[in-house]
C-alpha cells in the first residue's frame, strides 16, 4: 500500500460491560490492508490527564481521539489511529490511545494492569502521561511497572518469570509531565528534562522495608526501560479554556506549551523505532494485527502473554503466508507465459529461473524463524510441482502443434494414397520422395519445438505399413532392391528414434542446468537471510548489553555497589545465554544448509540418472549407412 489515510480513530480493543476485552474486526481489517512496517506509539496514564490531546497532535490533527471535558473517562479500551509516518517513507505510524488508568467508575486494578501490559507489549514507544510533578505519588501511580514480570513472560520455559531479556524488546519510554509549574533545579542548578527524570528515579541507599518500597518502582523503570526521555509541559492555556482545547486556535495556546509539544512530536517521529519481535524481527501491520489478537485472547482467557510463544505463532502464520505469496509470484509469472504455449524449452527454463528467484525473494522478505527450512522446502516443492506441470502443458501444446503441422503436410500424400498414385509401377520412389520432402518441410517448420522429433518418430512408425504395401506393390523393383529399401527404412526409423532421444537428452541437460542455477540461487538467498538474522540478533543483544552497562555505571556512580555487582552477574548470565543462542543458531544454519544441499544433490542425481540412460540410448547408432539409394537404376 503506497500510502495510508484513515479518517479517524477506530476501536482496536473493546472493553465490554463484563470487563472482558475483545479485538475489533474493523481495526484488524484496516491493519491487513496497510501492509507496511509499523511504528507503534501508545500512551498510558491516569484518566483525565490529557493523553488524547498528545495523540491527536502526533496524528497532525487538532481533533480525533476524544478529549472529553468532564471528570468521566472518555476512552474505553484501546483506540487506534493509523497515519502515514511523517518522517519514514513507506512506514505507518500507529497511535494507540488507551483507557485511563485509575478510573473510579471501574474500580478494577486488574484491568488497569492488563491495559498497561498490553500497551508495553504492543508499542515501540510507550508514553506515560501524568500531571504536576514526578514525585513519590507519581511514581507510585506507575505501580503497574512493578508487576510486568508477573504478567509477561519472555520464554515459555521461564517458570519464575525471568525478566533479564525484557530490555531487548520493551519500548522506548517517554514520561510526559503535564501542567508542570515547578522550576527544574537540582541542588540549586538548572536541570534538563532528562536530568530531572533521572533525579526523580534515583534510588535510596539502605535495605529497610520503606527504602525497598521506595526503590522498587524506580528499579523496575530503570531496568525495563533503559531508553528514557522526559518532557515537561506547562499549562496549555487559561483554566477556563481547557475544556474546549480541541477548538482553540494556536494563538490561544501558551507559546511554551506549543514549543514543548513541537519538541515532543519531533522526538517521537525521529526516535521511535519500528515495532519488532524478539530477536529483532520487524513487525508490519498484518503481524501487528495478529499480535493484538493473540495477546488479547491470552489475557482474556486468564493466561500470561509469552513473547517466545508469540514469535513462534507469528512465524507459523507468516511463514505459511510467505510460502503462499512466493508461490503466487511464481504461478502468476508462469501463467502469463502459458498464453504463449508452446514455447522453446530455453524460454520456459529461463523464465522458471527468473520467477524462482523472485518467489524466493518474496518468501524471504516475509518469512522469519524458518530455522529448519521447513517452509523453504515447502515452497521449493510447490514450485517444482508447478514447474513440472507447466513443462507438461508446454509439451502437450507442442505435441498438438506438431501434429497439426504434420497432418497438414500429409494431406496431399493422403490424397495420392486414396487416388492410388503410389500403387503404380515406380510408385515407391515417388512415395519415398514425397515423404522425404514432407520430413524436410516439417523439420523446418517445427525447428526447436520440444516435441518435434517424438511426433515425427510416431508419424514415421504410422507410415510403416503403408510404405511396406507400396514397396511390395511396386513391380519396377527386384526382390533384392526391395530388401535394401526395407533395410533403409529400418535405419531411418532407428535414426529418428536416436534424434528423438538426443532431443530428450538436450532437454534434460537444460532442465538440469535450470535446477542447478535455481538451487544456487536458493542457497545464496538463504545464506543472506540467515546472515541478516544473525546480525540483527547480535545488534539487539548488543543494544541490551549497552543499556545494562549504562545502568551498572550509574549504580556505581551513585554508590550502589551491591546492586551494580548483581547487575554484573546478570550481564554475565545474559552474555552466556546470548552466546549459546548464537552458537545454536550457527549450528542450525549449518544443518539447514546441509539439508538443502542434500536435497538439491538428490534431485540432481535423479536427473543425472535419467540423462545417463538417455545418453546410452543415443549411443546406439544405426548399423546401416544413412543413405541407401531408394531407387535402384
Amino acid at each position: 500500500m503506497a500510502s495510508v489515510s484513515i479518517q479517524g480513530p477506530v476501536c482496536l480493543v473493546d472493553n465490554g460491560p463484563d470487563g472482558c476485552m475483545s479485538v475489533q474486526q474493523e481495526a484488524l481489517q484496516i491493519l491487513e490492508q496497510i501492509q507496511q512496517p509499523v511504528v507503534v506509539v501508545a500512551v498510558v496514564g491516569l484518566y483525565r490527564t490529557g493523553k488524547s490531546y498528545l495523540m491527536n497532535r502526533l496524528a497532525g490533527k487538532q481533533t480525533g481521539f476524544a478529549l472529553g471535558s468532564t471528570i468521566e473517562s472518555k476512552t474505553k479500551g484501546i483506540w487506534m489511529w493509523c497515519v502515514p509516518h511523517p518522517k519514514k517513507t513507506g512506514h505507518t505510524l500507529v497511535l494507540l490511545d488507551t483507557e485511563g488508568l485509575g478510573d473510579v467508575d471501574k474500580g478494577d486494578s486488574k484491568h488497569d494492569t492488563q491495559i498497561f501490559c498490553l500497551s508495553v507489549l504492543l508499542s515501540s514507544t510507550l508514553i506515560y502521561n501524568s500531571r504536576g510533578t514526578i514525585d513519590q505519588r507519581a511514581v507510585e501511580e506507575l505501580q503497574y511497572v512493578t508487576e510486568l514480570a508477573e504478567h509477561i513472560k519472555v520464554k515459555s520455559s521461564d517458570e519464575d518469570g525471568d525478566d533479564s531479556e525484557f530490555v531487548k524488546i520493551f519500548p522506548t519510554f517517554i514520561w510526559a509531565v503535564r501542567d508542570f509549574t515547578l522550576e527544574r533545579k537540582i541542588n540549586g542548578k538548572d536541570a534538563s528534562e532528562d536530568e530531572y527524570l533521572d533525579f526523580a528515579l534515583q534510588l535510596k541507599p539502605g535495605n529497610g522495608r520503606k527504602v525497598n518500597d521506595y526503590n522498587l518502582p524506580r528499579e523496575c523503570i530503570r531496568k525495563y526501560f533503559p531508553s528514557r526521555k522526559c518532557f515537561t509541559f506547562p499549562f496549555p492555556t487559561n483554566p477556563e479554556n481547557v475544556k474546549r482545547l480541541e477548538t482553540l486556535a494556536m494563538s490561544e495556546l501558551d507559546s511554551e506549551f506549543l514549543e514543548v509539544t513541537e519538541r515532543f512530536c519531533t522526538f517521537v517521529f525521529n526516535h521511535s523505532p519500528v515495532k519488532h519481535l524478539n530477536d529483532g524481527y520487524s513487525v508490519d501491520s498484518r503481524v501487528f494485527g495478529h499480535l493484538v489478537k493473540m495477546y488479547v485472547d491470552t489475557i482474556s482467557s486468564g493466561g500470561i502473554p509469552c513473547l517466545e510463544n508469540a514469535v513462534v505463532a507469528m512465524a507459523q502464520i507468516e511463514n505459511e503466508a510467505a510460502v503462499k505469496e512466493g508461490l503466487e509470484v511464481y504461478e502468476g509469472g508462469m501463467s502469463r507465459l502459458k498464453s504463449r504455449f508452446p514455447v522453446f524449452l530455453k524460454d520456459i527454463t529461463s523464465e522458471h529461473q527468473r520467477l524462482n528467484s523472485l518467489a524466493i525473494e518474496a518468501f524471504m522478505k516475509r518469512s522469519f524463524k524458518d530455522d529448519d527450512g521447513k517452509y523453504m522446502r515447502s515452497l521449493e516443492e510447490a514450485i517444482n510441482k508447478v514447474f513440472s506441470s507447466f513443462l507438461h502443458q508446454n509439451e502437450q501444446a507442442s505435441v498438438l502443434l506438431c501434429q497439426e503441422v504434420i497432418s497438414g503436410l500429409f494431406g496431399p500424400l493422403r490424397d495420392k494414397l486414396q487416388q492410388g498414385v503410389y500403387t503404380k509401377k515406380g510408385g515407391y520412389q515417388v512415395f519415398s520422395q514425397d515423404l522425404e520432402d514432407l520430413v524436410k518441410n516439417y523439420s523446418k517448420t517445427t525447428e526447436g519445438a520440444v516435441k518435434a522429433e517424438e511426433v515425427l518418430e510416431e508419424f514415421l512408425k504410422q507410415r510403416k505399413e503403408e510404405s511396406a504395401a507400396i514397396l511390395q506393390a511396386d513391380k519396377s523393383l527386384s526382390k533384392k532392391e526391395k530388401e535394401i529399401c526395407e533395410e533403409r527404412e529400418r535405419a531411418v526409423l532407428m535414426e529418428q528414434e536416436v534424434r528423438a532421444a538426443e532431443q530428450r537428452q538436450r532437454q534434460l541437460e537444460e532442465k538440469m542446468e535450470a535446477e542447478r542455477v535455481s538451487g544456487e540461487e536458493r542457497m545464496r538467498q538463504l545464506k543472506v537471510k540467515m546472515e541478516e538474522d544473525m546480525q540483527r540478533q547480535q545488534k539487539e543483544a548488543q543494544h541490551a548489553m549497552d543499556a545494562k552497562l549504562r545502568e551498572q555505571a550509574d549504580l556505581l556512580e551513585k554508590g550502589f555497589k551491591d546492586k551494580a555487582d548483581r547487575m554484573g552477574q546478570e550481564m554475565e548470565e545474559f552474555k552466556r545465554k546470548t552466546e549459546e543462542a548464537a552458537n545454536a543458531r550457527s549450528q542450525d544454519l549449518g544443518k539447514l544448509i546441509e539439508v538443502m544441499d542434500r536435497r538439491h544433490n538428490d534431485m540432481m542425481g535423479m536427473m543425472q540418472k535419467q540423462l545417463d540412460e538417455t545418453r546410452a540410448m543415443c549411443s546406439r547408432k544405426p548399423s546401416i549407412l544413412d543413405v541407401i539409394p531408394c531407387c535402384i537404376q
